[in-house]
């Protein structure tokens, strides 16, 4: 069977390389190259975020934790990371509690804080990690190429449409929206263990060490398209995580990079017919979620198909 995935951020690249392991024939097409996504800006650590419903988010999760625990014992772009977030107010435990093998209560949040949990995630280095994609895509026998399409093709026996904000084109839906996200990375300095820390909107902190640098965030701007880097964001970024992290004082920034996040009320990964009755899967929508569900949904859309 003949499938065209739409789309090569981490979930359309997930989805093919599930379908093409699992015996398809699988053709990828993206207006942007998987370093040029979104996905390659995301700071990537296992932590569901702006996405729903939460049932459909916890069980994606799991599959997804599962997987990249696996991943981490030969892949060098995927580590299982300790590390804590704080919370403003006293916090049920997440729908995605049960995952996590080792969530503890923090016993002493810092000033400003009155609640806080610390568990082992995994933490995606992306650059690499999207090449190690396309490389299992392809050794699988899928390809990836360049196309800026302005309607989904017609030209398989199944299209899977993982456009993410490009979906208000091709699915037509304007219920998918950006939350502008603005990052930087900044020198090792030794960290070992991420760090979140919510205050809201306005006022969101995570700190995520890599092998060879940490990604310091974030914004989350809902409805803001702009994609210009903003320095004095930049700089309150920086001075709210050395607040809670001191060693990024020092630390030379690398480098700033703005993405768009792909929200929508609900993630949209369902099977529907044109009116000429050939099926397309949508899979978008995934918010600030696209790694952490990236596997789960990968799973939906391989059972999708082999039902048909």
């Amino acid at each position: 069977m003949r499938v065209i995935v739409v789309g090569a951020g981490v979930i359309g690249l997930s989805c093919a390389v599930r379908l093409a392991e699992g015996g398809y024939d699988v053709a990828v097409f993206g207006r942007d190259l998987p370093l040029e996504t979104t996905s390659a800006v995301a700071a990537a650590i296992w932590y569901p975020y702006l996405s729903r419903p939460e049932d459909r988010v916890a069980a994606w999760s799991r599959t997804s934790y599962d997987e990249f625990a696996k991943l981490a014992e030969i892949e060098p772009s995927v580590r299982m990371r300790h590390g804590r977030e704080f919370l403003v107010h006293r916090t049920p435990d997440p729908r995605w509690a049960d995952v996590l093998p080792d969530l503890t209560r923090v016993a002493s949040p810092p000033t400003g804080f009155e609640d806080g949990w610390s568990f082992t995630a995994p933490v995606i280095e992306m650059p690499v990690y999207l090449q190690s994609l396309v490389k299992r895509l392809e050794q699988a026998g899928g390809t990836l190429t360049r196309a800026a399409l302005s309607a989904l093709p017609t030209t398989a026996d199944v299209v899977v449409n993982c456009t993410g904000l490009g979906a208000r084109l091709t699915a037509s839906d304007p219920t998918v929206t950006p939350v502008r996200g603005q990052v930087m990375t900044v020198e090792q300095c030794g960290l070992t263990d991420w760090l979140i820390a919510d205050r809201g909107p306005n006022d969101l902190t995570y700190v995520i060490p890599r092998e060879k640098d940490i990604v310091v965030g974030g914004t989350s701007e809902p409805g803001n398209w702009n994609l210009a880097v903003d320095q004095t964001t930049a700089g309150q970024i920086l001075t709210r995580a050395a607040e809670l992290v001191p060693p990024l004082r020092k630390a030379k920034v690398l480098r700033h990079r703005v993405g768009l996040r792909p929200a929508r009320p609900t993630i949209r990964c369902e099977l529907v017919r044109t009116t000429s009755g050939e099926p397309v899967i949508h899979c978008y929508g995934h918010g600030g979620s696209g790694v952490t569900l990236s596997w789960g949904c990968a799973n939906e859309v391989f059972e999708l198909i082999h039902g048909i």
